[in-house]
């Protein structure tokens, strides 16, 4: 853990607060962020001698901001090209793209919507990946659990990838973004014919490794039957709830989440704060269900048996070896990543057969959502890491072009109203 303490964290997907030195922690920078949050807006207030009236106007207009939501949308202009109840294949291809290896972007799945792979017209992983020169470029969507798919299970999502590469035309470039990371490389390791580079951001291989706060929680929660987990998914009649999801992230870093309504209050009369803060919480707080078997498998054989690293993780009796991917590889991680720490990530490069030669690691400064929407991982990490990708997708390439017009693709850096 590496603190010099114990702690007790809370656990994946559930709005459990925490109960040990690292809720003590969250509590203390809590009331830290209250402070500064009320007094920048009293500051604003005395400066601009508001009235009582305006006091009341302003605290309508906020609680209004904070409630509002809509559903999020997709930034960039595309085709749906496949749909089932399980997913959408969104296609960002240009009407003539280059003859370039296509590429396959699989979001986050962690109860919200897969469209914050293009969150923006100014923070879009699509339009950079798209920028770099990859522009034979796909985007999984994963929709969320419905009465009629809250059975579905690992067999299903991973032949939902398999579909959806049949319909681009394989081999592709592969890209995941957390769950979508781990997913692709399960993919990848069943069918590596069909990958020609794999890509992960923020997506845990080694689920043991770094200090997690969710591997912390696994453990102080689990026992030989899940017996918590399962009640969670009885608990929302057959899926883990996407409410459940959000209070979960939360409470990992409740400081986060009162510092963002705050800041709002006193930049309420900043037009430019509101837009960007109502984009990121129609997106954050508008959730999404996860199907119970699939939630549960994951726990079982990748939160507590750690079985993707351990060589013993089995899909319908198919083995998952990494040692049968041997494709380019490019990784990212956060540096102060609370989700999946770099360790986690990085971990791939310990148990494929790609040489180091073809393995390219980076590290953001930032947390867990910064990787895929961040203005620095989108300006200083996915162009390089993407332009190495292009080097094995297209002959011959320019490398440093490639790099500098996937960072145009991204706006200079503006505070970002986001965990």
């Amino acid at each position: 853990m590496g603190h010099g303490y114990v702690d007790v964290p809370i656990p994946p997907a559930c709005g459990v607060p925490p109960v040990t030195r690292r809720g003590l922690d969250a509590a203390v920078e809590t009331a830290s962020a209250a402070i500064r949050g009320v007094g920048d807006y009293w500051a604003g207030a005395i400066v601009e001698a508001r009235t009582p009236l305006d006091v009341a106007v302003d605290a309508m207009r906020w609680w209004q901001i904070m409630t509002e939501r809509r559903p999020p949308r997709w930034a960039t202009r595309h085709r749906i090209v496949r749909r089932t109840a399980l997913t959408r294949l969104r296609d960002f291809s240009p009407p003539s793209p280059s003859d370039v290896v296509p590429t396959l972007v699989l979001p986050p799945q962690a109860g919200h919507d897969s469209c914050i792979v293009d969150f923006s017209a100014g923070q879009s992983q699509m339009r950079t990946i798209r920028a770099v020169g990859l522009d034979r470029l796909y985007s999984m969507d994963w929709i969320g659990a419905t009465p009629a798919t809250k059975d579905a299970t690992i067999s299903d999502y991973l032949g939902e990838i398999a579909a959806c590469i049949d319909e681009i035309g394989g081999p592709v470039n592969l890209v995941g973004d957390c769950q979508g990371g781990w997913l692709a490389t399960v993919y990848a390791a069943l069918h590596p014919e069909n990958v020609n580079t794999l890509t992960i951001a923020g997506a845990p291989i080694d689920f043991h490794a770094g200090d997690a706060v969710i591997h912390e929680s696994v453990r102080a929660l689990s026992d030989e039957d899940l017996r918590f987990y399962k009640n969670m998914v009885a608990l929302g009649g057959g899926v883990l709830k996407g409410e459940f999801l959000l209070g979960g992230f939360i409470a990992i870093k409740p400081e986060n989440e009162l510092g963002k309504q705050l800041q709002l209050l006193a930049n309420l009369r900043e037009e430019h704060h509101v837009d960007r803060y109502r984009a990121f919480e129609d997106w954050y707080k508008h959730t999404q269900d996860v199907a119970g078997p699939f939630y549960l498998w994951l726990v079982e054989h990748l939160f507590v048996k750690n079985e993707l690293v351990g060589g013993t993780l089995t899909v319908d009796g198919a083995p998952v070896r990494l040692d049968a991917i041997s494709c380019p590889i490019n990784m990212l991680a956060g540096a102060t990543d609370h989700i999946t720490p770099p360790a986690q990530v990085f971990a791939l490069a310990d148990h494929v057969s790609t040489p180091p030669a073809d393995m390219l690691a980076r590290t953001t400064t930032g947390g867990h959502l910064g990787l895929f929407m961040g203005n620095e991982a989108l300006r200083e990490h996915w162009p390089l890491v993407m332009a190495a990708a292009l080097e094995r997708s297209l002959e011959p390439v320019d490398p440093a072009r490639a790099r500098r017009k996937g960072r145009a693709a991204t706006e200079p850096a503006r505070p970002i109203p986001a965990p």
